[in-house]
């Protein structure tokens, strides 16, 4: 019970020394980029069937160019000449 915390959850600390270093998070938000690069706001998508059905074909299309990304980025690795 030596690596026990006060919530009885056992922890052990990293001997690389990696403890101390900092990360950074970036929070990616697509919709609000989205939103802002056509000029819309919320209350447009909610009100306007229109500026809906653009708003989610701009999604699709960023999901699906970040799914080919991804799919390009682990084949690369897969298939990799070391």
């Amino acid at each position: 019970m030596s690596m026990s915390s006060g919530l009885g959850l056992g922890f052990r600390p990293r001997a690389d020394g990696s403890a101390d270093r900092t990360e950074y998070l970036l929070v990616q938000r697509p919709i609000q980029r989205i939103l802002a690069s056509t000029r819309r706001s919320i209350d447009d998508v909610v009100n306007d069937p229109i500026v809906k059905r653009e708003v989610l074909g701009y999604y699709k299309l960023f999901k699906r160019i970040a799914r080919s990304i991804e799919v390009t980025d682990l084949e690369r690795q897969w298939n990799a000449v070391a």
